[in-house]
């Protein structure tokens, strides 16, 4: 099982990587679009990313009310206690 810690861990160290983002930006309350620039291809290739990750199919719905970094990471959190 995956902690809320752990994978936070992982989405930081995917836009980091992958994004290029600075790390001093992302903290639970950063916005993905507004403060992270994040586009809706970039989210679909972050989701991607996690799935890989987690071992989990991610559904599109699953993200339409994420804003935040925390929203992600409680919505990944709940998806993989769910399918555990």
């Amino acid at each position: 099982m995956h902690t809320k810690d752990e994978i936070f861990t992982h989405i930081k160290d995917i836009l980091i990587k992958e994004f290029e983002i600075d790390a001093d930006k992302l903290t639970p309350d950063a916005l993905l679009v507004e403060d992270l620039d994040l586009d809706s291809i970039d989210a679909v290739d972050l989701v991607v990313k996690l799935q890989h990750i987690i071992g989990c199919k991610v559904e599109p719905d699953d993200f339409k009310q994420i804003k935040t970094l925390q929203d992600m990471v409680d919505a990944i959190e709940k998806i993989v206690n769910n399918n555990h």
